[in-house]
């Protein structure tokens, strides 16, 4: 609707919602139409130039833009509201929980809720599941055993954990982008020879295993560090370097420190 109108603002503001955005579309919903005055409702903090801003608030809006953006921000505003009720509810609800949610919590890209709902669907009880493989089993976080005659048919994971699995992957995908982890590291080892969807669920069946040992024994999340790796296997980590080196054309002698 912005785009009808000619307002450029989605150019200029990362978040045509937030603080800015909002106070600049309730302006136009009253009446407002004048690009300085519009411009007086951004903050300073905007990155974009104030001119630049002011020609992206030049338009043509007519009584009909204004009575549809009403409409959209009444709808949003609604669903605000919708989600706070139900996040209040939640938080209700989660109380008895809340030490086991927050331990959860300490997971790089577990966010509060993405820990209350891997509560909700898994509980803190972990004696049901003799084995963190067999949580992952149940949230259909391993490979599908479909092998006929010795050979392997599929490695495609399993219909089923809908929201425990779309909630894992996505604190996948936010952990990953914590510089210096071992998730990062894990994810970046395994991309390298899988791809990146296979990676990324990788990650999220290693957070669902540490998930199950912290709730189990109540310990905190401990982070093995991004050269585990390499700590693991100091022998293939010296044999890769030299490969490394050797194929930029040095020649290397090794001896043990």
């Amino acid at each position: 609707m912005l785009e009808v109108a000619n307002l450029k603002l989605g150019v200029v503001l990362s978040d045509i919602m937030g603080k800015s955005g909002r106070a600049v579309l309730d302006a136009i919903v009253a009446g407002e139409s004048d690009p300085q005055r519009l411009l007086s409702c951004v903050s300073q903090r905007v990155k974009a130039p104030r001119e630049e801003v002011r020609e992206a608030l030049r338009g043509r809006i007519r009584p009909h833009h204004r009575f549809m953006l009403k409409l959209h921000l009444d709808h949003i505003d609604a669903l605000d509201r919708a989600i706070a009720a139900i996040e209040k509810e939640v938080g209700q609800q989660i109380e008895p929980f809340r030490a086991a949610a927050r331990l959860i919590s300490t997971i790089p890209g577990m966010s509060d809720i993405a820990s209350q709902v891997v509560i909700a669907e898994i509980g803190i009880d972990m004696s049901r599941f003799d084995t963190p493989g067999h949580l992952l089993s149940w949230a259909c976080l391993c490979p599908r055993n479909d092998e006929s005659a010795g050979k392997r048919r599929s490695t495609r994971l399993r219909r089923g954990g809908h929201w425990l699995k779309t909630t894992l992957v996505q604190a996948a995908w936010a952990a990953v982008r914590v510089k210096g982890g071992y998730l990062q590291a894990l994810f970046h080892r395994i991309r390298a020879r899988r791809g990146a969807k296979k990676a990324i669920i990788a990650v999220a069946a290693s957070m669902l295993t540490a998930i199950w040992h912290m709730l189990r024994d109540g310990t905190k999340w401990q982070d093995l560090g991004a050269n585990h790796f390499d700590r693991a296997n100091t022998q293939k980590t010296a044999n890769r370097l030299i490969r490394q080196l050797q194929e930029i054309g040095f020649k290397v002698q090794v001896a043990t420190a």
